[in-house]
């Protein structure tokens, strides 16, 4: 293994967690792509669960790379997005059908009627997040679900609580989500209170889960995923028992990491 990116093997039993330290960003981001893209070799109509936030933007530079290049083809692969603000019409450039758009769909083959993304202009939301449910379902979940994480531990939009939701959802957002995502608003003010996310069913029904994370603000969110106890109240410590699942992340996000120490 490269010095630039190091396994590290989580101490819990009977986790299957495979957690690989990258030296940066750049590294993460080409080492994610190549897990992505080696689904889609695998499979050319494979179903690609994907995630937006600032985490996963260097991965899909690296697809939109491989595409560009020739080796990848997405023409009859299909899409199913983790989350959405509401109330968000897609064409909001805040919105997260945009950003999938900007950052991926607009540079790739992708036929845009297998691009599925929570509507966030429903005008029944409960219905549309039944509807999406279903979709899930139907598509016997995905292939791959990419997911970053939040400062709090969220995954998708499923925000710390007393209970775990498995089904997609209608979620009152956190003060420290909303927080955390003001940075791509004009004023915290405009960000949505509300969001429509996959839920942790969802997230777990696909048959791998790649989380990337980057910097120093991800460490403690990163550290109680993996070494701390599986809770409602840090969502992505439910990961801790899917069969097939890799976290690709930084030095700064892997510094909290108890067993864990850079050479």
């Amino acid at each position: 293994m490269s010095a630039n990116a190091i396994w590290y093997v989580s101490p819990k039993k009977g986790s299957n967690v495979k957690v690989l330290v990258c030296k940066d960003y750049d590294i993460l981001s080409r080492r994610a792509a190549a897990l992505v893209a080696s689904v889609v070799a695998d499979d050319p109509k494979a179903t690609l669960g994907l995630a937006t936030g600032s985490s996963p933007v260097g991965m899909y530079q690296n697809l939109i790379k491989l595409y560009e290049d020739g080796i990848l083809d997405f023409s009859k692969i299909k899409t199913i997005n983790l989350d959405e603000y509401y109330p968000l019409d897609p064409s909001n450039d805040q919105s997260y059908h945009y950003f999938m758009n900007d950052n991926l769909f607009d540079h790739i083959n992708i036929d845009k009627n297998n691009v599925h993304v929570p509507d966030g202009n429903a005008a029944d939301i409960n219905k549309a997040a039944e509807e999406y449910e279903k979709l899930i379902n139907d598509n016997n979940g995905t292939d791959i679900q990419v997911l970053g994480i939040g400062q709090n531990g969220h995954i998708g939009f499923n925000e710390p609580a007393d209970t775990f939701v498995g089904p997609t959802h209608v979620v009152e957002l956190t003060e420290s989500t909303i927080k955390a995502n003001s940075r791509f608003f004009d004023k915290i003010e405009d960000v949505p209170t509300k969001a429509i996310s996959m839920g942790i069913a969802g997230i777990m029904k696909a048959k791998k889960v790649l989380l990337v994370a980057n910097g120093e603000n991800k460490a403690d969110a990163i550290a109680k995923t993996l070494e701390g106890p599986i809770t409602p109240h840090v969502p992505a410590s439910i990961l801790q028992l899917h069969p097939d699942v890799t976290f690709i992340i930084d030095e700064a996000a892997a510094s909290k990491l108890q067993e864990y120490r850079p050479e």
